[in-house]
């Protein structure tokens, strides 16, 4: 259901006055299982990363977490792999990203953005301190995933903007790139915006695209999503809410073709965690990409309960 009217009533001056008529929903979902070395299969999974190829592959690029009671070592390290029909990936034997050796993001590697490029791979990740309470948008970028160098902060915290991380990626028809991003303020989580001249930047801070809205599911926290942009004209963020108890569903928001204005936003929840009997399990479903199969047919990737991972076929109309 839409309801562009109210689609931000923090920044009513953002809603298209002319709002259009879209909606999303969920057809099916399917289980997105990874086939790799112990050193992976070992660990939780988390934020998977899936694009597609000029030759038809599936990619993909996952954080990988260390499960709750073993030893802990890292807030996470990004893996990738292939395949064939987007769910079921084989993975490479190492890593391709690591935390460390420098201090921006000793701590842990998290939320793989790749963009791709005709000379190989440009890498977002959100590296974390060592304190691994702390980090900053980074990004790797080489000719391979197995051959990922390390170009240090994409987009730094600042005192209004603390812990940037989990980008997304898009470039509008002017030419120009956006960054959209998470960033701490005001004890919650909010979506940010820049934009650059290439997809490296450097980056100049916007407004606030969207806020949360009151007595609504995603009246506290929000957190940067994949961009459906098949329609240039209209883009489209699968974005993360919550409320302040942090449990994350995932919705909707459409925007102008420059990310200008808000177009339209979904009033309910499009993907929400199964139903639990403990009141203290967690409770998140997180969306990370979104991939097209030969059909056209859109298809979500997410996170479960911070440890799994799953597709959903979205429909829209």
């Amino acid at each position: 259901m839409t309801d562009p009217a109210v689609a931000d009533p923090h920044r009513k001056d953002q809603v298209s006055e002319n709002p259009i008529q879209l909606d999303f929903n969920v057809k099916r979902i399917e289980a997105i299982t990874l086939d790799g070395p112990p050193e992976l299969t070992a660990r939780d999974l988390m934020s998977p990363y899936v694009w597609r190829e000029a030759d038809g592959r599936w990619g993909i690029m996952v954080r990988a977490v260390v499960k709750a009671g073993a030893p802990f070592t890292d807030t996470g390290v990004i893996w990738a792999g292939w395949s064939d029909d987007g769910r079921r990936f084989t993975m490479l034997d190492a890593p391709s990203i690591t935390p460390g050796p420098e201090d921006h993001d000793a701590g842990g590697v998290e939320d793989p953005t790749v963009v791709r490029r005709a000379d190989g791979y440009v890498v977002y990740y959100s590296g974390v301190l060592a304190d691994h309470a702390h980090g900053e948008l980074s990004y790797a970028s080489g000719p391979a995933l197995d051959r990922l160098v390390k170009s240090g902060v994409a987009l730094a915290s600042s005192k209004s903007e603390g812990n940037t991380k989990e980008a997304t990626v898009d470039r509008t028809p002017d030419g120009g790139w956006r960054l959209f991003y998470e960033y701490a303020a005001d004890e919650a989580s909010r979506v940010g915006l820049a934009i650059g001249a290439d997809v490296a930047g450097p980056w100049e801070e916007q407004p606030t695209p969207f806020m949360p809205r009151e007595n609504s599911w995603d009246d506290w926290h929000l957190s940067t999503g994949p961009l459906l942009t098949d329609d240039k004209s209209c883009p489209v963020m699968f974005y993360n809410g919550a409320t302040r108890d942090a449990r994350w569903r995932i919705g909707w928001v459409a925007f102008d073709a420059e990310y200008r204005r808000v177009a339209a936003r979904g009033i309910e929840p499009l993907i929400t965690p199964p139903p639990v009997d403990d009141r203290t399990a967690t409770d998140i479903a997180f969306a990370a990409s979104v991939a097209h199969d030969d059909d056209g047919a859109i298809w979500l990737y997410y996170s479960l309960e911070d440890r799994k991972l799953a597709r959903a076929l979205i429909r829209r109309s």
